[in-house]
């Protein structure tokens, strides 16, 4: 009985909330990946967009109105949110809009911060007249359920919930660190620090900040409101909004704690290139700690009507073989041997050529004879025959973007390929 009344007292609050995803940054740390769309908008995992998991997270948490704000390069995002995302109805109070930046507030102010992104749409936030307000980043690979952290937020009285997660010290210096009491009150709040503070008892770990925020609608108001009117301030919300309100406003830090109830949820920011490789690298295990497979979470997204994957020829020197790999619809793998890798759809790869350790995006062509190793290689690349990748860092260097771990990130424009500004 008391299972029951929680699960229905947590579906009324997720219906009362009102889901704003943040999806208008570069993500520049991405590089090349980033020069033509936004980095919520990046491929990943065989078939998805970024964007897909927090929209996923919302809908199956019972969140089903959202609105997803975008500024960067943001038409492929649209577009995939457009044709993926349009099948919540409007007659039931459910929703996904978007909310490109407009100069809403100002003729000649764009989004200057994240806080500000959100007071810049104040006026549709009031007239969805939720009660409480779920702040969460559009470039982050997770699966969690937004129903207990909402419900935590009321429990506890806070004025504002931020997710949490422990990191290794090294990482901290990226995120949102926090210091807390042993009521879970955040007592501190630096974003990126140069010198992270650590976990009481643990000098080698981090509390971090998802960027995932629950607000009260009125309070939420009110702090955007005061943030705008100070000049000195950023807006942003890792920046100014939070650390202004700890002492003066109640804020609880809520530990993602993963499916299993036990031990810490898989959460990825893929905010490098090197982070980007491995977190898809991750999905190729036998058994990932983010199973995508979990038909109680369905991870939901756009994809184009493809035929299965295909793999052709069994002679002895040309085998269409994929090991530990995941291969989407539309590719084809012809007398080549792919290993630990990732292909999404429409991927050819032609005999004779072998792929290990890559991440190979959509509507790419690689020729025969081909070596590929340790590489991303971005949408639409035309690998010619007998090229090698990943094999001399050296070489590698001077033609392509080779990362700190090894890591060789192609693109068409590295390739001579003028894919997005040919006529």
């Amino acid at each position: 009985m008391n299972v029951v009344k929680e699960t229905r007292f947590v579906s009324r609050l997720t219906r009362d909330t009102l889901a704003l995803v943040l999806a208008g940054g570069r993500g520049s740390r991405l590089g090349s990946l980033t020069d033509w769309r936004a980095k919520p908008a990046v491929p990943f995992g065989g078939k998805f967009r970024i964007v897909d998991f927090p929209l996923s997270n919302c809908l199956n948490s019972g969140v089903r109105r959202i609105a997803v704000l975008t500024q960067y390069k943001s038409h492929s995002l649209i577009l995939h949110i457009q044709k993926g995302w349009g099948f919540l109805r409007g007659e039931f109070n459910e929703f996904i809009e978007l909310l490109p930046a407009q100069q809403r507030v100002s003729e000649t102010a764009w989004y200057a911060g994240t806080a500000d992104a959100v007071y810049q749409n104040v006026d549709i936030i009031r007239s969805h007249g939720p009660s409480y307000v779920l702040i969460l980043a559009g470039d982050h690979v997770y699966k969690m359920d937004y129903g207990p952290m909402i419900a935590a937020h009321v429990e506890g009285s806070a004025d504002i919930t931020v997710g949490c997660i422990e990191v290794p010290v090294e990482q901290a210096r990226g995120f949102g660190v926090m210091a807390v009491d042993g009521d879970r009150r955040v007592t501190r709040f630096t974003e990126k620090p140069r010198d992270p503070e650590t976990l009481p008892g643990s000098s080698g770990r981090s509390l971090a900040s998802m960027g995932i925020y629950v607000f009260s609608t009125d309070f939420l108001i009110e702090e955007l409101t005061r943030d705008a009117a100070d000049i000195a301030s950023g807006h942003d919300f890792g920046r100014d909004v939070i650390p202004a309100a700890i002492g003066r406003c109640k804020v609880i830090a809520y530990p993602f704690i993963g499916a299993s109830g036990s031990g810490q949820g898989y959460w990825r920011d893929v905010g490098t290139v090197d982070s980007y490789w491995q977190a898809n690298m991750e999905l190729i295990e036998v058994e990932p700690e983010l199973n995508l497979y979990d038909r109680d979470w369905p991870i939901w997204t756009y994809q184009e009507q493809l035929p299965p994957a295909k793999f052709v020829f069994d002679d002895p020197d040309r085998r269409g073989v994929a090991l530990n790999s995941m291969v989407a619809g539309g590719s084809i793998v012809a007398g080549a041997v792919v290993r630990r890798s990732v292909l999404f759809p429409n991927v050819r790869v032609e005999p004779h050529s072998d792929v290990d350790e890559s991440v190979v995006l959509p509507n790419v062509h690689i020729g025969k004879y081909c070596r590929i190793r340790r590489a991303i290689l971005d949408k639409g690349c035309v690998v010619p025959d007998g090229f090698v990748i990943g094999y001399e860092r050296d070489q590698d260097s001077r033609r392509f973007c080779v990362t700190p771990a090894g890591v060789t990130l192609v693109t068409p424009d590295m390739l001579g390929q003028a894919l997005h500004t040919s006529e």
